[in-house]
């Protein structure tokens, strides 16, 4: 089968916009995580997130158009044009029957439909918004980037909690290879840090509530970790396959080559301790990719800095590779901007792409204690290598289990 090429990223978070400067403050090793100021945080359990202050500057979206939609789907425009111009696509060029766009979020966009329901219900207003209804639910960046672009080939929306974005990109790269589409939009998109939004994250549980050290909150894979760090954001890459590209005549960032998904059926919540099924996500995304276990040389890791998660997570990585786990590189690296939720799985793919380009690892940030031990950690400051094929694990609420194998081009 023909190999998935990632010609374009496009990547919105709280530690930058754009390939290069998000890559710039990822490999500083430094943290983006800080106490919330646009709205009075102070009564939440957990008042601490990645954001983002600047969106508007890289922004062509009109205002009349942003009066129609939520900030998660604002991101994702962004983010898809930004993957469009760095793959150097004129999306008047493609057949738009043949383009798709196959995304995934956990919450939907809450900004719009909270102030719209304040404003009724505080302020007295006799209705809402007529696009409240297609501005908050998980499908609306989709259908917001289908209209922008024109674009009107098989698309998908998933919602997998945190695993949705990986998901969507498995999805389109099983797509690509039934030559169903020519092109695809893949990625995720999360906006968490409104009022409401940040209410139902603090009710999922497991939000770290060490509000007044917000830089070492987040401590995945530590003997202190008090929980995860909710961020925003978005991360999309442009997909095809690679006679496409190089028909093209476009540079290849990397190959995905391998996806494998299951579900522990264990509890709604939490993983199955033993992580069993996530070690068989594991081995389907090494067979889809025709690999053996020999040849991974980093994992980039879900690290919800939850006990059960880190540990089940760690347990299914030594199933999986026996005595080469303590050997294969991994890290975190969203421990420095926080847990994007739906989109996390695209924003790790895009970071692991980076660091194999730039032959550097990003670190685990606070990871001073490791727990549990027999991983080999990438901590606290990132580590010149050589990635030439690497996983990455996504999981959700539920017992999801999402993995991706990318390749060097």
């Amino acid at each position: 089968m023909e190999k998935i090429a990632v010609t374009g990223i496009g990547i919105v978070a709280p530690s930058g916009i754009g390939r290069r400067q998000f890559w710039a403050n990822i490999k500083s090793g430094r943290s983006f995580i800080k106490k919330i100021t646009r709205f009075d945080s102070s009564l939440y359990p957990a008042h601490i997130a990645g954001q983002i202050d600047e969106l508007d500057k890289y922004s062509n979206v009109s205002e009349r158009l942003l009066k129609k939609m939520d900030t998660f789907s604002h991101m994702a425009l962004i983010a898809s044009e930004l993957a469009l111009q760095d793959a150097g696509i004129d999306i008047k060029q493609e057949d738009p029957n043949l383009v798709g766009i196959f995304l995934g979020n956990a919450i939907g966009g809450w900004l719009y439909a909270e102030t719209e329901l304040r404003d009724m219900y505080i302020e007295g207003r006799e209705g809402v918004s007529p696009y409240m209804a297609s501005a908050w639910f998980p499908a609306a960046p989709q259908g917001q980037v289908s209209i922008y672009y024109g674009i009107k080939g098989f698309s998908k929306t998933i919602v997998a909690d945190r695993a949705s974005s990986s998901e969507a990109i498995g999805y389109a790269k099983k797509t690509l290879g039934k030559n169903k589409l020519n092109l695809i939009l893949a990625g995720g998109m999360e906006a968490p840090v409104s009022p409401y939004a940040l209410l139902c994250c603090n009710t999922y549980g497991g939000l770290s509530v060490n509000n007044g050290h917000p830089e070492s909150a987040y401590r995945p894979f530590d003997k202190k970790k008090s929980g995860f760090v909710i961020a925003e954001g978005a991360g999309i890459m442009v997909l095809e396959s690679e006679k496409k590209a190089h028909a093209r005549g476009t540079n290849i960032n990397a190959y995905i080559t391998g996806f494998g998904s299951t579900c522990d059926g264990v509890d709604r919540i939490n993983p199955d301790p033993s992580g069993v099924q996530l070690a068989r996500a594991i081995k389907l995304a090494l067979a889809d990719a025709k690999l053996n276990i020999d040849q991974i040389d980093y994992v980039s890791l879900d690290g919800l800095a939850m006990e059960v998660w880190d540990k089940s997570e760690a347990a299914a990585i030594k199933s999986v590779f026996g005595s080469r786990a303590k050997d294969i590189l991994v890290s975190c690296p969203k421990s420095m901007f926080g847990n994007l939720l739906g989109a996390s799985g695209a924003v790790d793919l895009i970071i692991t792409i980076l660091a194999m380009e730039h032959n550097l690892i990003p670190p685990t940030l606070n990871l001073n204690q490791p727990d549990p031990l027999g991983l080999n950690y990438v901590a606290l400051e990132a580590k010149p290598a050589v990635i030439n094929k690497a996983l990455i694990i996504s999981r959700g609420r539920g017992g999801i289990n999402s993995v991706l194998v990318v390749e060097r081009a």
